[in-house]
């Protein structure tokens, strides 16, 4: 009779681990289609947190993007945008992208259709990569342009090797002149956590492999996984054309902040946030006369917090503007994004707005509830727990156990990252 009046043990406290707004992003699902060079070294990630969600002043953007239950392999993004305010030069630009990809956990094979109302009114790509064998090929080919001006308008093919530590490519245009071929090659190594590589992009008119305009190079240090649940740093230095140098720095960090949600259960005692943190500056190294408008030297931090599953605010400074973005997100099947942006340029000071609406069943929310890779820390003295857990009231904080190694590596739309650098 003692065993049945007496009541069952509190249920383990727990921490929620809300999924990050948008991961992958959607510019790693083409990186196959483009230089390694261009997508390692942090840019990816940089260009995620000082683009995404900062509209253009003025302008607005309506993205709808879906991925039907009957079929998984195809999907669809169509975008409208255009002026807030009516102009006579400015019309609204509408496109939508049809693709297809061969097996649904492997973004690297497929073939996609795009469609526009502005210059390039129809194009297709293609791509084909086995990570068994590391060797791919790609291919851009505009079907349907106003005017084609130049070799690249009339379509580029590539190809590629890429495993764990090394990735190599060349992108030609076929029907360019023969002096203007190949487009670009690069090589990229990763020797433990630094990674260097260069890259030939020939000038109209010059394309000896002697003149130092046509190359770049870069070496990065980058310290974390892949996995948006651990913790990442990265420092880059790249040189480009000897006539530019850029510096920047990358960190993703997850920390963990107590909560009292009251729409929450009693075990839910502290929530997993995600802060990031970048800079960039360029500066050219070179004595080229330059426009008056154009300074020889600019840069620009950013920084994001998400707060929960459905709150994101962002925020950048650069030599002529400051940007605030707010995002709010609803996790419905699609999912619903609205954001809104402010834009203070310093040469007049006034405020620009801008905004965007999004629907989204393309990417899923894949991280559990109550983490298992959390454990409870009982530390005996709080001077030797600093930066391990707070004190709320009788019961230790929940710390996230970073160097189990138990994080789920990426998201499978990104897999196999291990086996391609």
């Amino acid at each position: 009779m003692g065993n049945f009046f007496d009541k069952p043990p509190p249920p383990p406290p727990v921490v929620l681990v809300p999924p990050l707004f948008d991961f992958p992003p959607f510019a790693a699902r083409d990186r196959m289609l483009v230089s390694s060079y261009k997508v390692l070294f942090g840019k990816l990630a940089l260009q995620c947190l000082f683009e995404d969600y900062f509209q253009e002043a003025r302008h607005f953007t309506t993205r709808i993007m879906l991925k039907p239950i009957d079929d998984p392999h195809v999907d669809l993004i169509a975008t409208v945008s255009g002026p807030l305010d009516h102009k006579p030069e400015e019309n609204i630009i509408g496109n939508a992208l049809f693709r297809w990809q061969s097996d649904v956990h492997d973004p690297h094979t497929f073939v996609d259709l795009y469609v526009s109302n502005s210059d390039q009114i129809l194009q297709m790509r293609s791509c084909a990569y086995y990570p068994r064998y590391g060797f791919g090929a790609y291919g851009i080919f505009p079907l349907l342009l106003k005017k084609r001006e130049s070799s690249e308008d009339f379509g580029q093919m590539g190809l590629r090797y890429g495993s764990k530590n090394l990735s190599c490519g060349v992108s030609l245009t076929p029907f360019a002149m023969k002096d203007e071929m190949p487009k670009s090659v690069w090589l990229v190594s990763r020797m433990g956590r630094v990674t260097a590589g260069v890259q030939y992009e020939p000038q109209a008119g010059d394309s000896k492999l002697t003149n130092l305009m046509n190359w770049s190079c870069a070496i990065g240090y980058a310290v974390g996984s892949g996995s948006p649940l651990s913790p990442s740093f990265n420092f880059g230095l790249e040189l480009v054309r000897s006539s530019q140098f850029i510096a920047s720095f990358y960190q993703h960090m997850v920390v963990q902040r107590r909560v009292k949600n009251p729409f929450e259960q009693e075990d839910v005692v502290g929530i997993t946030n995600y802060i990031d943190f970048g800079f960039e500056l360029q500066t050219r190294v070179d004595d080229a006369i330059t426009s008056n408008n154009i300074p020889d030297s600019t840069f620009q931090v950013g920084a994001s917090w998400q707060a929960n599953k459905n709150l994101l605010l962002k925020a950048k400074v650069g030599q002529s503007s400051f940007s605030m973005a707010l995002a709010l997100k609803s996790w419905w099947k699609p999912s619903f994004t609205f954001n809104i942006s402010a834009t203070r340029d310093r040469a007049d000071g006034n405020m620009r707005y801008g905004f965007g609406i999004q629907s989204e069943s393309l990417r899923e929310a894949s991280y559990q509830r109550a983490d298992p890779n959390y454990v409870l820390l009982t530390p005996n003295k709080e001077h030797l727990a600093q930066g391990i857990f707070w004190k709320t009231g009788k019961q230790p904080m929940l710390q996230s156990d970073v160097d189990a190694g138990n994080f789920d590596a990426v998201p499978r739309e990104l897999r196999p990252l291990d086996k391609i650098l």
